[in-house]
């Protein structure tokens, strides 16, 4: 398979010994995770299943972007879910292996309970602390907005109260995808550690152009500081970025194309140019 091949929105990639894991659903409504394997990141293999919710799941749909991370030597997937009658949550799965079987670390999300939450991502701060990055949902707070907590060693709970990081409309380019509504998105994020120790963050939102990506850089260097608007790193219908380090040491990114019509959503790989705390695409794949 290649990507023109493949459905898929919020795509993930981890490498790992020699391997590309792309996570992500077989369909829009699927309520299963599976992930593609590759060498080389153009040829993929089927689907394999890596995630199917037992009997007593409490979720029972919007089963939304899977993501993989490494953690002393165990593979936790951060995904959001939801159910009728209770607030969307991102939840933390754990296996042994990238393509082995994921199981729920608790049974209901780590976010609060009380909140519409998606899109939780791992950021490991240079003490070696993790916390977790989360979007609080424009559907229940109209002005999206960005938070941090510090993680339990184990993953199975926060340990700190959330902290807001910005909102959707603390930036002036943001705009609402439908007309005469509060709606103001945040989503989608994934923070980079440049060469020059600059924290940066990318998100997603929607402008005059539609979806997009944005670059955000720490002013402080940490997940605590202010967080000052870069440069749009891919504003054309297009958006739910992460970037990942090849095995021959290029940076990359990958995201969704179009975001809509729904089950039209695509991979596309970019080759990312580094330089100074700047990122910026240079050749696509």
């Amino acid at each position: 398979m290649q990507l023109h091949d493949i459905y898929i929105r919020d795509p993930f990639i981890l490498p790992h010994d020699g391997v590309y894991y792309l996570y992500g659903k077989l369909e829009l409504n699927d309520r299963k995770f599976v992930v593609y394997k590759s060498n080389d990141l153009k040829e993929w293999s089927e689907p394999k299943v890596v995630f199917k919710p037992p009997s007593d799941f409490w979720a029972t749909k919007d089963f939304w972007a899977p993501e993989v991370h490494v953690y002393k030597d165990k593979f936790y997937m951060f995904a959001s879910f939801k159910a009728e009658g209770k607030c969307r949550g991102v939840q933390i799965l754990v296996s042994d292996l990238p393509d082995g079987e994921f199981i729920p670390l608790t049974k209901y999300p780590v976010t609060p309970s009380d909140w519409e939450c998606l899109d939780g991502t791992l950021y490991i701060d240079n003490a070696g602390i993790p916390y977790m990055v989360f979007c609080h949902e424009w559907t229940q707070i109209g002005n999206g907005a960005m938070y941090y907590a510090k993680l339990s060693e184990d993953f199975t709970h926060l340990v700190t109260k959330p902290q807001k990081m910005f909102q959707a409309l603390d930036y002036p380019f943001v705009e609402s995808p439908i007309r005469n509504r509060e709606c103001y998105v945040t989503d989608g994020p994934f923070l980079h550690r440049c060469d020059n120790g600059d924290l940066l963050l990318t998100w997603s939102s929607y402008g005059q152009n539609g979806y997009f990506i944005n670059v955000l850089k720490s002013n402080n260097g940490e997940i605590d500081g202010q967080w000052e608007a870069q440069n749009m790193l891919f504003d054309h219908h297009g958006g739910h970025g992460m970037l990942f380090q090849s095995f021959s040491n290029e940076l990359k990114l990958v995201l969704h194309r179009p975001d809509r019509p729904l089950g039209a959503e695509r991979a596309i790989i970019f080759n990312l140019l580094e330089s100074e705390g700047q990122l910026h695409i240079y050749l696509p794949e």
